[in-house]
């Protein structure tokens, strides 16, 4: 135990290990982002919104169940033989997907995926906050998530591209072959366990343990229960996103090529924004990043039913991308200061359940007022929904007094300065 150091610095090349390995787990996301609703209308002849969803319906109910009971295996098996697992879950998936003869398939390939993310995603996101110790938790998440988003945007790009030069099958989801290959032997030979420096953390670690992690993590408590519930609606505009964009920027005549620099552009700020806004969660007070970021989601959400032009698109993807960047590393930071090192991994394994649920909850949600009254109605409700949580994080919140600085308070103080 004496030879374990918790910081960034100290574990930095398990730490970059890791990085990749996520960016291999993001990529396996991104095999479909821009192309599966095209192949359901194209390949399935599916024209209902809520049936083409379907695939997001599974994906986020199985990635959120996976996600809890790897927070609670996790303590019993180690970090590591869940990751490995993840990778060998997610084999069969880009074969299904290339010669899928039914929809069926695709479901299926969304099950194994659920479960490749809940075990793999997870894994590498608590085996980050149990290396870097509680300085650097937000740069620690905001890396490990740019990772995991940028590898979700250049293969949704690579893929919406390779479609529209070589077809939708098989070509795309050769790239899923390469990351599963690369995953499984970085995963297997070059990444090691962090159940010792857990125990390290927690002989220093004053944060009472939580009577019902179950309970306190869902709402009970106050910070725990808000952040949970904004992980909720994060991820139910981001399911609206995934499966909405293509069908309306279809609708809109835009070519599989531009849906797929759309689809890309999201993501992208998502995921480089990360680099910034985790090391501004360790900075600022986590409420603020959090109202902020769900605010500004709601806003580009709500002004999208007037866009229609290629640069209003992209304009409002990036905006939705960058409040999503506020609030995912800021997410699992809050989770971690929040808790017992020792109740750490239930603790997001109960918030990563009911934010992933989000994906199934706002794909149903979408479908059924996209089928029922029109597109733009179902993008108006999310973006109100949105509203609703910011709010809610607005008056549930506290900031910690740890010395963390309000985000209004220093841009006052750098106005003051200026003059």
């Amino acid at each position: 135990m004496e030879h374990i150091k918790l910081g960034l610095k100290e574990n930095l090349k398990q730490f970059t290990l890791l990085v990749i390995v996520n960016g291999f787990v993001g990529g396996m996301v991104g095999l479909e982002r821009s192309i599966l609703p095209e192949i359901a209308e194209k390949d399935f002849a599916i024209a209902a919104k809520t049936a083409i969803l379907s695939f997001i319906i599974v994906f986020g109910i199985v990635k959120a169940i996976t996600n809890y009971y790897t927070g609670t295996l996790a303590d019993k098996f180690g970090r590591k033989k869940l990751l490995v697992a993840g990778w060998l879950v997610a084999i069969p998936v880009p074969f299904i997907l290339m010669f899928a003869s039914s929809w069926n398939w695709i479901i299926a390939a969304n099950i194994l995926l659920g479960i490749n993310q809940g075990l793999a995603w997870s894994s590498t996101v608590v085996m980050k906050i149990d290396l870097v110790g509680e300085k650097q938790r937000g740069l620690a998440m905001g890396i490990n998530e740019f990772a995991g988003y940028i590898a979700v945007a250049l293969v949704a790009f690579l893929t919406g591209w390779i479609a529209g030069e070589y077809g939708l099958r098989p070509y795309p989801f050769y790239t899923g072959i390469v990351l599963v290959i690369l995953g499984l032997f970085v995963s297997i030979f070059l990444i090691k366990d962090t159940r010792h420096h857990v125990a390290k953390e927690a002989t220093t670690n004053i944060i009472p343990r939580l009577k019902n992690i179950f309970w306190d993590t869902t709402w009970k408590n106050k910070n725990l229960g808000t952040v949970t519930q904004a992980g909720l609606i994060n991820n139910l505009n981001d399911g609206m996103a995934w499966g909405i964009f293509p069908i309306l920027l279809a609708s809109k005549g835009f070519s599989i090529n531009e849906i797929g620099i759309v689809t890309a552009v999201y993501p992208a700020v998502w995921g480089i924004g990360q680099l910034f806004t985790g090391a501004m969660a360790d900075k600022f007070c986590k409420k603020d990043m959090l109202y902020m970021g769900m605010f500004l989601q709601a806003i580009a959400l709500i002004v999208l039913i007037w866009a229609n032009t290629m640069l209003h698109f992209v304009l409002l993807s990036s905006v939705l991308g960058w409040g999503t960047a506020m609030v995912y590393p800021t997410f699992l930071a809050t989770i971690a200061e929040n808790t017992n090192p020792q109740d750490r991994a239930k603790s997001i394994g109960i918030f990563r359940l009911w934010r992933d649920l989000g994906y199934a909850i706002g794909a149903i949600l979408t479908g059924i007022i996209a089928d029922l009254i029109s597109i733009n109605a179902s993008i108006i409700f999310i973006g109100l929904l949105t509203f609703a949580s910011a709010f809610i994080i607005l008056y549930r919140m506290k900031c910690r007094k740890d010395g963390s600085l309000k985000i209004w308070d220093w841009v006052t103080i750098k106005t003051n300065d200026m003059q």
